[in-house]
């Protein structure tokens, strides 16, 4: 029989992070990288499941109460173990009549939902013995199409389709999975670009990346475009022709404003422009797309299947970008992966923050190994923060990701580490009250 969930448990964990300006650019100059923690606890043998949301600090604490008012949807009831199981928990989870009226789909609930989601993931494969992505390619093609929501999908993605594009990866499963075990997933870092690092710091990481095997790097831009000009050309004598170089506006620009702005960097060879503009704006991205000559690219902040959907119809972008605690977890993430394969879009996706290297390296293996059959053109971000508070870190070697072996979803933070950086009680945050905050 399959073990009780009996326990639900919330943490709202920030890390300080903007005292050394990491993962800073142009719309977000000071975060403190977060995570609303979830975990399910069970009877029986006791196995645990780990999720989270990423923040990046003020309203860390409206994510974890979005969370715990999940809680009756889970405890009391089996733990799921199989794709019927965590199909119908995601469809519960998101549609509850009275939560999904603050989205619909999509903002702090649906974000929610996606934690839970993830966690029952990570319960799941641990039960299993396996990897999620290990876990998930060995599913039938029937099976994972079960696990997708295809509501407002089927105009441009129906079940039958998406059964034909499982169907038609299968007979290469076990070679490929054999493959990335043996080889990894290709990466990029996006390490050497924050905005807040002064030119010397962006040129000693720079070089690094590339002595550290990466073949390709991203610098953040958008705040001012001599500075930008300057970064980049540092940046381009640095690591030298042969190596692509990214840039990531973070929703800075207007579309005209993103248009003469990526027209001035163009001589710089910047390999794509990533969320030149408003997340929502999918004809926004296309104009972009339309008026300059460099690749478009954004999703770490599109809120559901839908915007992805509308992205694609549109030729909005050129590389797709999912983010493993933005959306719903991994049944919507599926989703999307499904709709980049039947347009021919590269998946490449958002990683750093606090664990979603960790998340979302698995969902790019499955993608590899059961849905689009590829890796060309695609690689996984990878920034080098905040991975040492995990049980099961992401790993790179050579400029790429080391294939997870253990099982889960390599989700599970470090009980000293949740200690230390709880806020605001842990010892991290307390040390760091001003006078008037203890008084």
């Amino acid at each position: 029989m399959s073990p009780i969930v009996t326990d639900f448990e919330v943490d709202d964990i920030r890390f300080p992070t903007s005292e050394q300006l990491d993962g800073s650019d142009a719309m977000n100059t000071d975060p403190d990288y977060s995570a609303a923690y979830v975990v399910l606890r069970t009877d029986g043998a006791g196995e645990e499941g780990h999720g989270f949301c990423f923040t990046i600090g003020r309203g860390n604490d409206v994510m974890a109460a979005a969370v715990e008012a999940l809680r009756p949807y889970v405890v009391g009831r089996p733990a799921p173990r199989t794709a019927a199981d965590l199909g119908e928990l995601y469809r519960l989870l998101t549609h509850d009549s009275q939560l999904r009226w603050l989205g619909p789909e999509k903002g702090v609930m649906h974000m929610a939902a996606g934690a839970v989601v993830n966690a029952a993931w990570d319960l799941a494969a641990r039960l299993a013995g396996k990897p999620v992505w290990q876990f998930l390619a060995g599913m039938t093609p029937e099976e994972l199409v079960s696990l997708v929501d295809f509501r407002y999908l089927t105009d441009a993605l129906t079940p039958q389709e998406a059964l034909g594009i499982l169907r038609a990866a299968e007979p290469g499963r076990a070679e490929r999975a054999e493959q990335l075990l043996a080889e990894g997933y290709p990466a990029y870092t996006t390490s050497p670009g924050w905005l807040g690092y002064d030119d010397d710091k962006l040129v000693r990481l720079s070089k690094e990346a590339v002595a550290d095997g990466f073949t390709q790097i991203k610098l953040k831009v958008g705040a001012d475009l001599d500075d930008d000009i300057r970064r980049l050309s540092l940046a381009r004598q640095a690591v030298g022709p042969g190596v692509r170089i990214a840039v990531d506006a973070n929703q800075r620009w207007d579309v005209a404003d993103a248009v003469s702005w990526m027209n001035a960097l163009a001589p710089y060879d910047p390999y794509w422009i990533e969320e030149p503009t408003s997340p929502d704006d999918v004809l926004g991205h296309a104009a972009v797309r339309a008026g300059q000559p460099v690749k478009v690219a954004t999703g770490e902040h599109i809120a559901n299947r839908v915007v992805f959907k509308q992205l694609f119809q549109a030729g909005a972008v050129d590389f797709v970008q999912i983010d493993a605690a933005r959306v719903a977890g991994v049944n919507e993430n599926l989703a999307v992966l499904l709709l980049a394969a039947k347009f021919g879009v590269p998946v490449c996706p958002h990683a750093g923050g606090v664990g979603l290297c960790e998340l979302v390296q698995h969902l790019s293996m499955f993608d590899y190994v059961a849905v689009s059959g590829t890796w060309e053109d695609r690689v996984i971000e990878y920034v080098d923060h905040l991975h040492e508070h995990f049980a099961d870190p992401a790993v790179i070697e050579n400029g790429r990701y080391v294939t997870p072996r253990t099982p889960g979803f390599s989700a599970r933070m470090l009980p000293a580490s949740i200690a230390a950086h709880r806020y605001p009680q842990g010892p991290v945050w307390q040390a760091r009250r001003t006078p008037e905050e203890t008084d």
